[in-house]
């Protein structure tokens, strides 16, 4: 008993660790990375920063609540691409998994580049323990919205965060 009480009290204080790394992040100019994208060509950061707000967001083919919130984040890219909105979708599947990231990607129809962490390097230097994770860049490249997790509903959030930028 004393143990799984241990156990609960180490999970609780890392969770709200976690959610705390979360929200320091906002105001932070987000860290530049390269990766490869489903053509085997190389994205970098720096170079898509600047239009408008760029949304990444880490996931994986075998996390469900990634692949709900990818649907929503899919009708987000849509609605405010034309405005200079930009998306990439970080897959942080592993060796083992990452072999369905094309087929699945292709079979969904993204339209937004969706890029490999395989080693999930990018996902440490962004604080994502957990996934889903979603950050929220101004067009100058700072970031002002992280989340973790996805519930329904969330994606409404986001929506009003990237209005908000285009607003200002």
């Amino acid at each position: 008993m004393k143990l799984l009480f241990s156990v609960l009290i180490s999970f609780s204080v890392s969770f709200f660790c976690i959610a705390q790394e979360d929200e320091e992040q906002a105001g932070r100019t987000a860290p530049n990375f390269i990766l490869e994208n489903l053509d085997g060509d190389f994205v970098e950061l720096n170079e898509e920063i600047g239009d408008g707000p760029l949304l990444l967001c880490f996931w994986a083919t075998w996390c469900k609540p990634c692949l709900e919130e990818l649907i929503e984040f899919q009708k987000l890219f849509n609605e405010y691409k034309e405005k200079g909105f930009k998306m990439l979708a970080i897959s942080t599947d592993s060796e083992r998994t990452v072999a369905k990231v094309k087929p699945f990607a292709k079979s969904k129809e993204y339209n937004f580049p969706v890029l490999f962490d395989t080693n999930s390097d990018v996902a440490r230097i962004y604080y994502a323990f957990a996934i889903p994770y979603s950050v929220l860049l101004n067009k100058n490249g700072t970031i002002v919205y992280s989340h973790m997790g996805y519930m329904r509903g969330d994606e409404m959030v986001m929506r009003d965060k990237v209005k908000q930028l285009f607003e200002q």
